[in-house]
């Protein structure tokens, strides 16, 4: 396994794309969606914002109150009838995608960078 991917500039990394941490506040079930998606709240300090986000290896109650980092600049997604407006970001893991969230907590809505 090798990185393929081309440098970018340093002046201009991630100036594109708004990262934030934000805590999920809501989880619930999506048996609409073709893929297997939860429906999340995340709490991003002034926003709420809905994700459709495929950690269904978690318990929904194990997923409350942790934060998460999430892209919330892609604009609004429309899956299955419900609005998707971040992207809460994960890793393929051996048993689905594993969430990325900060070592410790930090106020909601702080930027990544």
């Amino acid at each position: 396994m090798g990185i393929d991917e081309p440098d970018i500039d340093p002046a201009t990394f991630l100036e594109d794309i708004e990262m934030r941490v934000g805590e999920i506040v809501s989880v619930e079930a999506f048996p609409e969606a073709r893929r297997d998606l939860y429906k999340l709240e995340v709490d991003f300090g002034s926003d709420i914002l809905q994700s459709a986000a495929g950690l269904t290896n978690y318990d929904e109650k194990e997923l409350l109150g942790r934060q998460v980092l999430a892209v919330v600049n892609l604009g609004t997604v429309s899956i299955a009838g419900f609005e998707s407006q971040c992207l809460v970001t994960g890793v393929d893991g051996e048993e689905g995608v594993v969430h990325l969230e900060p070592e410790r907590e930090v106020e909601n809505g702080q930027r990544v960078y």
